[in-house]
């Protein structure tokens, strides 16, 4: 076992580039949201995960106030599209600084589908789409988190086997650290153990 580096983060510079590359990989919310002018914006957001199942609940958080915590903040609707690796270029491309007001769906020449229950319009292109409503913005640290109620899924019908998704065909892209993406490598099954299972195997 090699020595460990014993980093402080109150005392480094610049956590983040390192922090990033540690918790990885992480999954990519392709994040549709609309001003309350009614413009609508597209931003890939790595940092993601699901919070509850009863209600469904996602989050997202953003490093700073950007147009999709701004649109958030106004309409309290936002729709959480799937990242397919085939479409690496345009998640990345919906990542620039735009001039606010320009939308990201006509610059990268991502097609809108309408959402069922939200304004903000889905990526036609994504194999899924997650509409959600707003239950909190909560300033954490540098972050701002969303909390986000999902009120509707739509899934493309020829990803299911059975009555989950094939994750294969699903083929996400997950951010690693700095400019490094991933796509699904090996994939292994663990059955979860139950505590009689672990006990037999471990009688003495």
């Amino acid at each position: 076992m090699s020595e460990r580096r014993e980093i402080h983060p109150s005392k480094a510079k610049g956590i983040y580039p390192l922090l990033g590359a540690l918790v990885t990989p992480r999954p990519i919310a392709w994040v549709s949201s609309m001003s309350a002018e009614g413009l609508d914006n597209l931003a890939p957001h790595s940092f993601f995960q699901i919070v509850s199942t009863a209600p469904p609940i996602v989050m997202i958080s953003s490093m700073g106030e950007k147009d999709t915590v701004r649109n958030i903040r106004d309409t309290g609707e936002f729709v959480v599209c799937g990242s397919p690796a085939s479409m690496i270029d345009e998640i990345n491309l919906t990542s620039v600084e735009f001039p606010h007001g320009v939308s990201e769906f006509d610059r990268v020449g991502v097609t809108r589908e309408p959402s069922a229950c939200v304004a903000p319009p889905r990526v036609a292109e994504s194999p899924y789409a997650l509409e959600c409503r707003c239950i909190d913005i909560r300033d954490v640290g540098n972050g701002i988190l969303v909390l986000g109620e999902v009120i509707h899924i739509a899934v493309q019908e020829d990803l299911f086997d059975g009555p989950t998704v094939d994750v294969m065909r699903l083929d996400p892209i997950a951010r690693l650290g700095g400019s490094q993406w991933s796509r699904l490598g090996e994939i292994i099954e663990v059955p979860r153990v139950t505590l009689e299972e672990f006990d037999a195997l471990n009688r003495p």
